[in-house]
């Protein structure tokens, strides 16, 4: 199965590197430095490879990530893996968001590898994001390789563009969920994965 991780169906033009190590070449001289003192030399480069790494998720295959790791298992109960770690990027200023997500799906009789629960919610949040967006489609990548009963997923993070810009505050945390499914419907299978989540002091 092939799920498309592009954010648009129109193929984007070719840039080079070259190209964009130029751009931030001319936003340092717009921010009125020297691209050419001993610090910043190198800077462009720099930039340009970090940005790849922090969005590589563009590039990431649903198969190759999966290497077939569904497994067929008779069980019914909810398989739950929290407090995993999230590094994304806010598409509005290209601020680091930084937080965690906590991931829970009802199996029909098909299962995935624990692992890999993590690396789709790296794969979507190495992109330029906003935490709604990002949280939707982890929901919707583990609804269409398992076909579960449900799907539940919340998320909460810090969005440096909240906390080292604009209103400035420090300390605020930023929660959404999706749920699929029975966490939709039933209220006792939605109060169950909250209450887990709940006793994880990082949970607010």
């Amino acid at each position: 199965m092939t799920l498309s991780i592009s954010p648009t169906t129109n193929q984007q033009p070719s840039v080079s590197d070259e190209e964009m190590r130029q751009a931030v070449r001319t936003l340092l001289i717009g921010l009125g430095e020297d691209p050419d003192r001993e610090g910043l030399r190198d800077t462009p480069k720099r930039v340009v490879t970090a940005l790849k790494f922090l969005t590589a998720g563009y590039q990431t295959s649903i198969d190759e990530l999966l290497n077939g790791a569904i497994f067929h298992e008779k069980t019914d109960e909810m398989v739950l893996v929290r407090d995993i770690d999230l590094f994304s990027s806010c598409e509005h200023h290209i601020l680091p968001i930084l937080g965690k997500a906590h991931v829970a799906y009802l199996p029909n009789e098909r299962v995935i590898g624990l692992s890999k629960v993590a690396r789709i919610c790296e794969m979507y949040a190495r992109r330029l994001q906003v935490q709604e967006r990002l949280t939707a489609q982890i929901a919707d990548a583990i609804e269409g390789l398992l076909k579960p009963r449900g799907v539940a997923v919340v998320i909460e993070a810090t969005h440096m563009c909240m906390v080292m810009r604009g209103v400035q505050k420090p300390g605020s945390w930023t929660v959404s969920s999706a749920m699929r499914g029975a966490f939709a419907e039933d209220v006792r299978t939605r109060e169950e994965f909250l209450s887990l989540i709940r006793h994880n002091p990082s949970f607010r």
